[in-house]
């Protein structure tokens, strides 16, 4: 028994290996793609090389279910295995215990896989006894808890001889406890920025409501600098929020020897980044950077030079949470719930409207470049905010600016304020209300009635930006105990709409 990836997640597959007699010939059925049908050569020589017999008949392998397309070179170990019991040189008596999957390498050492958590739940799922994996990949499948034993093996023979009965092998156990404390620790803290405290208040808010922020500012102003501190005060990932990370980098075969992804993702694409590397796709479909940020922040820098056919994809992730990609074999669907941060310059020089710079560019050229940014997309992004350059005497100040772990505290209130308030439901944060959500906890009295009508009349707020207000508005009141919107929380949300104020 193994298994094969379909998006982030594992299905078992039943390995079936034939020896008749006849001419000499290796066949592979089921389905199988790419590495997966190229495994007779290293099976071959890592039969021979691990001092077995290679029966040297007409040999014939299926890969059930038939139907399903399997990919990659995780079938090696498993087809070996059958191989050597097909050739009565291993007992089969636990062959169907365990889920088995592997490299070879041409002198039978197993190599590390793609999928070893997603592997290690679905045995969970299956009530396998265990799985039979890379040592490499052994923590990472550890990870999946109680009730499944996980084994790490080096060699063909390793695996053999513990399937035999002839070995021992300890099962591997991964120390969350560990984990999660040294997921705590960050190279970077918001307590290096200097000034820009508008920007900084404006990025608590965010993080306290799960709200999308774009900040606009001239080259050199800090914004990708407070973009990388964000993380810093996102509340700590639960053990859910982890699994479901991890199982995202384990299909891209990024976990690196690490047992979970415990620390909130921080990914940042280079605006040259096709729609199918931000989102996924490819032939059989892979994640893309919006699925590796799951949990954590995608930060966009120089958000209009990104192509607009890029651009326009994250419209069904930020509002869904979820990218379904369709393809003539099937359909599968990558999770996505990230908090997207971009930035921008104000015009192409990226002077608009500083004090100390002149802009050079052409009157047009400032509108046409921000409409490089569509409407709808504008429409998913409730937080934009204005970064100026920052002056002398911010940066040479002496006195020391607030910490991450300060901030990251009132984030934490903010976020179980709401956690209780949407108890039941599939919402975790402000920024994921529904309508119904929407009209029973974003109510304001008379005098908030006024100024939003007045913010909208007569400052050029577009009609869209009324309920990103009052969604932002709901976060600043939860960061103030969580009483009800008041004037003063709306006040501060209208100024968090900057290219609505400009006109733009």
């Amino acid at each position: 028994m193994s298994s094969s990836l379909a998006g982030v997640d594992a299905f078992a597959v039943e390995v079936e290996v034939d020896i008749a007699n006849g001419v000499p010939r290796f066949t592979t059925v089921g389905l199988a793609e790419g590495a997966a049908r190229e495994s007779l050569d290293r099976v071959k020589a890592a039969i021979k090389n691990s001092g077995y017999d290679f029966p040297n008949r007409r040999l014939t392998v299926n890969l059930a279910p038939a139907d399903t397309r399997k990919e990659g070179s995780t079938f090696d170990l498993p087809i070996a295995l059958g191989l050597l019991a097909a050739n009565k040189a291993l007992k089969r008596d636990h062959l169907h215990d365990y889920l088995v999957l592997g490299e070879l390498s041409l002198d039978g050492r197993v190599k590390g896989i793609k999928g070893g958590l997603p592997t290690a739940l679905l045995a969970r799922r299956e009530k396998f006894a265990g799985v039979v994996l890379p040592r490499p990949n052994a923590l990472e499948a550890a990870v999946a808890g109680e009730g499944i034993s996980i084994y790490g093996v080096e060699s063909l023979q390793e695996t053999a001889e513990f399937l035999d009965g002839l070995r021992e092998l300890t099962p591997v156990k991964a120390d969350l406890s560990q984990v999660f404390g040294a997921a705590n620790h960050y190279d970077v803290d918001f307590s290096e920025v200097r000034g820009q405290e508008i920007a900084k208040r404006a990025l608590e808010v965010a993080a306290a409501g799960g709200h999308n922020v774009l900040m606009i500012g001239p080259p050199g102003s800090g914004k990708t600098m407070l973009a990388k501190r964000l993380p810093t005060i996102l509340p700590e990932m639960t053990f859910e929020e982890a699994i479901e990370t991890t199982k995202v980098h384990s299909v891209m075969g990024l976990m690196n020897g690490h047992a979970l992804i415990a620390t909130r993702p921080f990914r940042s694409p280079h605006h040259t980044i096709s729609d199918a590397g931000l989102i996924g796709g490819g032939s059989v479909p892979r994640p893309g950077e919006v699925s590796l940020a799951h949990h954590g922040v995608l930060f966009l820098d120089e958000l209009p030079e990104f192509r607009k056919n890029v651009l326009e994809v994250l419209r069904q992730p930020l509002e869904d949470l979820r990218i379904t990609i369709s393809r003539v074999m099937g359909t599968l669907t990558f999770p996505a719930s990230i908090m997207l941060v971009a930035a921008m310059n104000p015009c192409p020089c990226g002077f608009f409207g500083d004090k100390t710079h002149e802009c050079t560019c052409a009157p047009l050229a400032v509108p046409r470049y921000r409409a490089r940014i569509s409407g709808p997309l504008l429409d998913r992004i409730d937080i934009h905010i204005e970064v100026p350059a920052v002056e002398y005497k911010e940066l040479t100040a002496q006195r020391a600016a607030e910490p991450s772990s300060a901030i990251r505290e009132r984030v934490d209130r903010a976020r179980k304020l709401q956690l209780e308030r949407f108890a039941g439901k599939q919402i975790f944060c402000n920024a994921q209300m529904g309508a119904h959500e929407f009209n029973a906890y974003c109510q304001v009295d008379s005098g908030g009635e006024r100024l939003l009508e007045l913010a909208i009349n007569r400052l050029g707020l577009s009609a869209r930006a009324y309920t990103r207000i009052l969604k932002v508005a709901r976060t600043i009141a939860d960061l103030d105990g969580g009483g009800p919107i008041a004037v003063h929380h709306i006040s501060e949300a209208i100024q968090y709409r900057d290219l609505d104020r400009t006109g733009a």
